[in-house]
């Protein structure tokens, strides 16, 4: 079974320009196994006092909210650098709704969003 903390996942695909359709990140992604369960990540960034608040809501539906992630290079100051991750099966539709959805929460939070990317075993 796979596990958030799996040492060996690797990043399989990538979804960092808001421009593209999850389906089109997907397609372009060769080593995704789509038959497969994969830890989803979304990278946020938010104020501190905001932290403990997206946890409680993402807490509900599965997710697990850390540190890190490419908001920690991308954040305007003042933000906590955060990935927002669970293990799922990937499709065009759950990843757009996810990312509209984590978008929503980093806005309503007054923090940002960063895009998404989804980890799997080397199939080698």
């Amino acid at each position: 079974m796979t596990s958030v903390d799996d040492p060996v996942l690797e990043v399989v695909v990538t979804a960092f320009d808001e421009t593209e359709a999850a389906s089109a990140a997907l397609a372009r992604a060769e080593r995704w196994q789509p038959e497969l369960p994969a830890v989803l990540r979304h990278h946020l960034a938010l104020p501190e006092c905001s932290v403990e608040a997206a946890r409680v809501l993402l807490d509900a539906d599965g997710w697990e909210l850390r540190p890190g992630g490419q908001g920690g290079e991308l954040a305007a100051p003042g933000l906590t650098a955060l990935v927002a991750l669970r293990v799922q099966r990937l499709d065009a539709l759950h990843c757009s709704q996810e990312s509209s959805r984590m978008a929503g929460l980093a806005q309503r939070h007054g923090g940002q969003s960063f895009g998404w990317d989804a980890l799997q075993p080397d199939p080698n």
